[in-house]
Order: C-alpha cells, then sequence, then structure tokens
C-alpha cells in the first residue's frame, strides 16, 4: 500500500485497532482571550481529549471582503452574524503571538497541540510545532495548500465535508504524493446544530472510503448534537474523533451553539470507551465469561428412567434437558449414540457420557 495503517501522533499511536483519538477543537472559541484559550485546553485535558486543536488564519489570508458583501443571501449560518463575514473572521481569529503560551500549556496539562494553518505562512509556522497538521474541508480543492502540508512529513488530517469523490481522490492523491501517513475524515460542514443534520452526516461513506483505501486510517469530523454519530463513526470503523470544544454553549460566538461542552464531552469519550470494549476481536468463540453459561444454558441428553447394563439404548431412553457438564452430550449427538449398548446401571435424569457406553 502507499499509506500507512499505523503510525503515531504525540504519544498515541494511531492504528484500526487502537483506542480512537479524539481532537477538541477550540477553533473560535477562546473568543479572543487568551487566558479563555488556556482555560479550554486545560477543560479538554480533563473531559478525556487527546488533543486540542486551534485553527490559525488571518481574515485578510482566508475570506474576501468585497465576495461576502456581494454574495447575497447564500451564507449558510453565516447569514445569521451580527458582523460581516470578514470582522467575524478577524475578531475570531487565533493569535499567532500566543503560540508559545498556548503550546507551554498543553505540554503542562499533557495534551497535543494541534492546529488547521489557513494559508502558507501558518503552514510554515506550525509544521514544526505540532505532531499532525489539519485540512479543514473547506480547503480540499485548495491544492497548493493541500500539497505544502503534505510535504512538511507530519501525518495529515484531511476533512471531506462538502465534497464529492473525485474532489476527495485528488486530494488524496496530492497527499499520497508525498506522504504515507493520512487520516481521511468524513465531514458534513452544516453548523446549524438543527437535529436535521443527521440525515446528512452520511456515515456510510465510512464504508466506501475503507473499500476504496483498504486500511487507511479514518476518522469523523462532526458537528452534531449528541453521541449518535460518534459511536456509528467508531462502530464503522473511524479512529479519529474531532470536534468543536467550548466551556459554555449559550456564549455569543460563531462555534459555541454546535461544541460540545466539558460535561457532554466527557461523556462521549466514555461511552465511546465503552463502545471499544464492546466491539471487540471479530473472532467469534466463547467469551471467557460465558463459560460457566456454557454449562447452564446448554442442553445435555439425559436418561428418562433407571437402566441396566446391557440395556440398548434408543430415543425413548433419553430427553435433552439442562445442564450440560463438561462430559455431557449435547443433542446432536443423538444419532451417533442411539443403537449403543450401556456399559454400566445408570440413574433416571443422569447425563450420559461417552464412559456409559459400550
Amino acid at each position: 500500500m502507499r499509506y500507512d495503517s499505523q503510525f503515531p501522533i504525540g504519544s498515541r499511536t494511531l492504528s484500526l485497532t487502537a483506542p480512537t483519538y479524539f481532537i477538541a477543537d477550540i477553533a473560535a472559541n477562546h473568543d479572543g482571550d487568551l487566558d479563555r484559550a488556556r482555560q479550554l485546553i486545560r477543560l479538554a485535558k480533563e473531559a478525556g481529549a487527546d488533543a486540542a486543536k486551534f485553527q490559525h488564519f488571518l481574515a485578510k489570508d482566508i475570506v474576501s471582503d468585497v465576495g461576502f458583501n456581494t454574495l447575497g443571501s447564500q451564507k449558510s449560518h453565516q447569514a445569521s452574524w451580527k458582523k460581516s463575514v470578514f470582522e467575524i473572521y478577524d475578531q475570531y481569529h487565533c493569535r499567532r503571538e500566543w503560540t508559545d503560551v498556548l503550546i507551554e500549556e498543553c505540554a503542562k496539562v499533557g495534551i497535543d497541540f494541534m492546529t488547521s494553518p489557513y494559508d502558507f505562512e501558518a503552514i510554515d509556522t506550525f509544521a514544526d510545532l505540532v505532531p499532525a497538521i489539519k485540512i479543514g474541508s473547506g480547503d480540499i480543492t485548495w491544492l497548493q495548500a493541500v500539497e505544502r502540508i503534505a510535504k512538511k512529513g507530519k501525518p495529515v488530517l484531511l476533512a471531506c465535508g462538502a465534497s464529492t469523490m473525485d474532489e476527495i481522490e485528488r486530494a488524496v492523491e496530492t497527499i499520497l504524493q508525498h506522504n504515507r501517513q493520512i487520516v481521511l475524515m468524513q465531514c458534513n460542514t452544516n453548523y446549524t446544530a438543527h437535529t436535521s443534520i443527521f440525515a446528512h452526516v452520511n456515515l456510510n461513506v465510512l464504508r466506501s472510503f475503507a473499500i476504496r483505501w483498504p486500511g487507511m486510517i479514518l476518522g469523523l469530523s462532526d458537528h452534531t448534537h449528541g453521541h449518535a454519530t460518534v459511536l456509528g463513526a467508531i462502530a464503522l470503523g473511524a479512529r479519529v474523533i474531532e470536534k468543536h470544544f467550548t466551556d459554555d454553549n449559550a456564549r455569543i460566538g460563531p462555534d459555541h451553539h454546535f461544541a460540545m461542552n466539558p460535561t457532554t464531552w466527557k461523556e462521549m469519550v466514555l461511552r465511546s470507551r465503552e463502545l471499544e470494549m464492546a466491539l471487540g476481536s471479530g473472532h467469534k468463540s466463547i467469551e471467557e465469561n460465558e463459560k460457566d453459561t456454557v454449562v447452564i444454558q446448554r442442553r445435555a441428553l439425559r436418561f428418562r428412567s433407571d437402566l441396566v447394563a446391557g440395556q440398548c439404548l434408543t430415543e425413548e431412553h433419553l430427553e435433552a434437558l439442562r445442564p450440560c457438564p463438561p462430559d455431557g452430550l449435547p443433542p446432536y449427538r443423538l444419532t451417533e449414540v442411539v443403537g449403543r449398548t450401556l456399559a454400566r446401571n445408570v440413574q433416571q435424569g443422569v447425563h450420559l457420557t461417552w464412559q456409559d457406553l459400550i
């Protein structure tokens, strides 16, 4: 294969059988306040996140003020913003002079520092400071940036929201020309947090990814409330989960309303760890905690009445009743014992064993 099915991110190793890696996307939820950013890092760690991720962009390098002012009504969730798109991006961007402080805070609490860089300067600045680089869905067709990121030699997390399979294949191929370590993340880029989003999350795309790129690490970048999509994605093979993170969903800001909070995040991780245990190896066998059940729930061939040695067994002499001790004969052995001769006297209700037969 041209890609790796196992590779490290920070102190964790990603693989198809490894525990899920959780990324708390703080994004704009620092609200332009460094102390809030540090607090959210600590809260994310306490809630069970493996990484605290930011988004580094400059308004002038990510959006066109003229373009959005002339776009009309086609602004999706941004239509409800009280300021222009350019002003919101400028207000909520993560200040690059915070970098050392944020990295220090992450190291202090033991969580990976990560970011999505949205311009060439950010890509070059942060490549050596993060264990992996996340590409947001909106940049999947900006192949110049995709290639620049791939060349940095860090694992690449590619979100695939609002994209076609052809566009995904083009971006994946661009990455694989330079980098074997890729996480392909299904995503729906509607940020309204309305329950109708569930009809569009399309988790079964993960099956399609697994068929198209067998063994590739898969993930989910999600914006729904609750845990249904996360648990479903993990069951379908996702091993990286990214969700937005805040301390208060009622705060004013572009990302707070659809983010997870410390309580819901902790619950999500707990439920996910339970699911991972429940998924098991896929090899069907009698589990260790079922061994007693095999005895008490299965039926054994038992004698309907007392019989003497030399008796030729018929079906009428036997019945199938619980329990079935280890030396008991299961009912499917009936045809093998009918017509055999008893080697010793037996009592009613006792289970038949091979030692009872000549």
